[in-house]
């Protein structure tokens, strides 16, 4: 499926479907609603698997989101193959944006559930083209941790996991 140009307007409410891919749809879901062409959004990009547009609660010019097609509320719900998707996509897009809109760097923000301040409970992934010097700054204030806790933590994330005892991360 080819992607549809910048310069569109955004299809209609109640426009042609878009192509839905496969895998389910939750009803409440303004990210399936788009993804099923029942929402109108400025897209940028459509393929099988994932669609990307323009954020419209854009907090910079070109601030686009990345999500599957197929509904996953969060990282813990999408499966390997979406997921890898989504990264392809977002890949693409941040060489998009870096061609057309040249910014000073680029911001990739991604937030799983309430604690992790989530707003939209479909995996999406925030591409925020930056500029030196422009109004947004870190929300939080990084502190070094001591070695002792980062051994520990390691050992801890590095084991076999007893839903996965097959796996380990090194």
């Amino acid at each position: 499926m080819t992607a549809r140009p910048t310069t569109a307007a955004p299809a209609p409410t109640g426009g042609p479907e878009r192509d839905r891919g496969d895998g389910p749809r939750s009803a409440d879901c303004v990210f399936c609603a788009i993804v099923g062409g029942r929402l109108p959004a400025a897209v940028v990009h459509e393929d099988e698997r994932t669609i990307a547009f323009l954020d419209i609660t854009a907090v910079m010019d070109g601030h686009t989101l990345v999500l599957p097609k197929r509904h996953a509320a969060d990282l813990w719900e999408i499966t390997p193959e979406d997921a890898a998707a989504v990264m392809a996509t977002v890949h693409l897009m941040a060489g998009r944006i870096r061609d057309v809109l040249a910014p000073d760097g680029l911001t990739l923000f991604q937030a799983n559930r309430d604690a992790g301040w989530q707003d939209v409970f479909h995996l999406h992934v925030h591409l925020v083209p930056r500029a030196a010097g422009d109004h947004l700054h870190r929300p939080w204030k990084a502190d070094p941790v001591p070695l002792e806790r980062l051994a520990a933590t390691r050992a801890r994330l590095s084991a076999p996991s007893p839903e996965h005892p097959d796996r380990t991360t090194v």
